[in-house]
């Protein structure tokens, strides 16, 4: 069959090109103690915008690392009467969290589902900013020139994780029954959040993006999505002379690295003609998953809607 990619057997042992920082452990050992240590506070504020007779709807606010303050859609079923699962939903790159009628249908089922705004993006989570260096466009690369510990995607990886637990330590929730789903970019992040937040039960994520930068560049895909790689070296670095330090410190917030700490069951859904997150990229972060893991398989299709996969992931999460 056609393939933009490598054969599905080299896939399948595929280890990944990103190196990986000397301290990637202790780096992300302290951004969990500095969000744990902000603890499971929110805001829970009713809102008008949807109305349906089985649903209580909240905009949700909690202040995330670096005193951001954080947005999520928060709907939970009206008629519980004990604690419930609950799902996470993590959303495309420079997107929102969307409507909320799309997230009924597990409410229906009994679940509570919290929708992640990320920071800086298109809804309604504060990015504070104050990075060094280029800020002209793309968040991959938002705070490269400044420490490791200003990176973005620490703070957003972060947001996941708090968002989890602030779930978990609601009321109605039963903590030891909640997912994580995500496509894209929220594929990226259903990653981070299982790696930071282990205690998830099950998570599905589809095609996710921010894993194995260095790949990417190789394979000369650094366009749409991760077109800011491409920018960054030709602004700021033409001649490569700091391509090492680039790619390790990329390496930080690279979700095959955060991988190996995943302990939930996973469905991961991977389309072989994708070229905006190529297929061996999210193979890098699979193949380093050691939990109960799936992998779904479209072969014909790339970076879009993969058909039936939305309601495998609901029966999948439904189950939990």
């Amino acid at each position: 069959m056609p393939q933009v990619d490598m054969p599905m057997a080299d896939l399948e042992k595929y280890a990944g090109r990103n190196p990986k920082p000397a301290d990637f452990d202790e780096y992300w050992e302290k951004a969990v103690t500095e969000m744990h240590a902000l603890g499971t506070d929110c805001e829970l504020i009713p809102n008008p915008t949807l109305t349906a007779p089985f649903a209580e709807v909240f905009d949700l606010y909690f202040h995330g690392v670096g005193g951001a303050r954080i947005h999520a859609k928060y709907l939970r079923p009206k008629s519980a009467s004990e604690p419930h699962p609950a799902v996470l939903q993590f959303h495309g790159y420079s997107h929102h969290s969307g409507d909320w009628n799309d997230k009924l249908s597990y409410v229906a089922r009994g679940f509570s589902v919290a929708a992640l705004d990320c920071r800086g993006q298109g809804g309604k989570s504060e990015d504070r900013g104050g990075v060094l260096g280029n800020t002209q466009n793309g968040h991959i690369i938002r705070g490269l020139d400044d420490g490791p510990e200003k990176l973005y995607y620490r703070a957003v990886f972060c947001d996941t994780a708090q968002l989890a637990r602030i779930v978990m330590a609601l009321p109605e929730v039963d903590a030891g029954r909640v997912g994580a789903t995500g496509g894209s970019q929220g594929g990226g992040l259903t990653l981070a959040c299982a790696a930071l937040e282990p205690s998830l039960k099950r998570i599905a994520p589809v095609f996710p993006f921010l894993c194995d930068y260095r790949r990417v560049w190789e394979m000369d895909l650094a366009k749409g999505a991760y077109n800011e790689l491409a920018s960054y070296f030709r602004l700021f670095d033409p001649r490569h002379e700091r391509e090492t330090e680039v790619w390790e410190r990329l390496g930080y917030i690279d979700c095959q690295h955060l991988a190996s700490r995943i302990q939930a069951e996973t469905l991961f859904f991977v389309g072989l003609m994708d070229t905006t997150c190529p297929p061996s990229t999210q193979y890098a972060a699979y193949n380093r998953i050691p939990a109960t893991k799936k992998a779904v398989i479209y072969p014909d299709f790339g970076h879009e809607g993969l058909p039936g996969s939305g309601d495998s992931i609901y029966n999948f999460l439904g189950e939990i």
